[in-house]
């Protein structure tokens, strides 16, 4: 497993800094967490704002270092306050009753926190990186963070279908199986959706052109696509979960571009139970072409198979 990285940069402005980490915060990147910390307080810093918008997870030594040094900031008359912590980070406050301590309010508009988005000079921001769009914050997860998170994703993607007459067609045992199906994929990528907690996701992996995956399921999912759309890479997301709730309604559309982008293809594939009305009138919602039911694919029923073009890659027809 690569080791864990943690990049720090810190700008000053009089007596404030601003601390942005990027990367996670574990065992081999507290060290370097704690140095930074100590050196604002040695400098006199008076309140310490630090930027987690980029940092994907914290271990519970991570947070022991956060509260000594907001321990010692206080003891100095000086303020450490946390910015924009992702989910994980923030159960981690709350189970640990720091939240109160370490946690920031909203920063209000012409903030040092809300107009430093990029530290000068900084690199644009990678793939891997999250975005923020109207306080909710998209990233993609390693196939070690989808683990660690799996069963509030699958939490997450009951929620989202209770109720619903589309209830029947996702078990959670069977969201939980192909999860780990797909993470084992050449090319997974899994993308979530957070404010405070956990609000989307979508996951998938490429089908490309290049012969991979030419055998069994894929090399006939592969085929249908290339007749159908004349398309003959694409992305079969596999899944795609979104909040229910009518304020984060653009959450799916929002991580199903994402994911394409990320994955540099022009369209993107998914399956659906044909009974499944509930399902196909929700892709629907979020710009899917219902190309109909499909026969030759394994499986007791004749999936349909809907596809999105990537934004500005308009699809085919049949």
């Amino acid at each position: 497993m690569a080791l864990s990285r943690l990049d720090i940069h810190r700008r000053n402005r009089g007596e404030r800094t601003l601390v942005t980490l990027a990367g996670d915060i574990g065992p081999a990147t507290t060290p370097l967490l704690r140095a930074a910390l100590e050196r604002c307080l040695l400098d006199g810093v008076s309140v310490i704002d630090v930027d987690l918008t980029t940092v994907g997870s914290c271990d519970g030594r991570g947070l022991d270092i956060l509260l000594s040094a907001s321990r010692r900031a206080d003891r100095v008359h000086a303020h450490l306050r946390l910015h924009h912590p992702c989910a994980q980070i923030t159960r981690l406050l709350d189970s640990t009753g720091s939240t109160s301590l370490l946690l920031a309010a909203p920063a209000p508009s012409g903030d040092l926190v809300s107009t430093a988005t990029r530290a000068p000079g900084a690199p644009a921001r990678r793939p891997d990186q999250p975005v923020l769009k109207d306080a909710i914050r998209l990233r993609r997860l390693t196939r070690w963070q989808a683990e660690d998170m799996r069963e509030d994703i699958a939490d997450l993607a009951a929620e989202s279908v209770a109720g619903t007459a589309g209830e029947a067609y996702h078990d959670r045992g069977d969201f939980l199986h192909r999860l780990a199906v797909t993470a084992h994929r050449p090319g997974f990528a899994l993308l979530v959706a957070e404010t405070t907690r956990l609000v989307g996701c979508a996951f998938g992996f490429p089908a490309g052109s290049d012969g991979s995956g030419r055998q069994g399921f894929d090399g006939t999912l592969q085929e249908i696509i290339h007749r159908l759309t004349s398309r003959a890479r694409f992305v079969l997301l596999t899944q795609v979960v979104a909040d229910p709730h009518a304020q984060h309604r653009d959450i799916a559309r929002r991580l199903q571009q994402r994911l394409l982008t990320d994955l540099h293809s022009p369209l993107g594939v998914t399956l659906l139970h044909p009974a499944d009305q509930a399902g196909q009138a929700a892709f629907a919602s979020w710009g899917w072409q219902n190309m109909g039911e499909v026969v030759g694919l394994p499986g007791p029923v004749a999936p349909c198979v809907l596809t999105l073009p990537a934004e500005g890659a308009p699809l085919a027809s049949r």
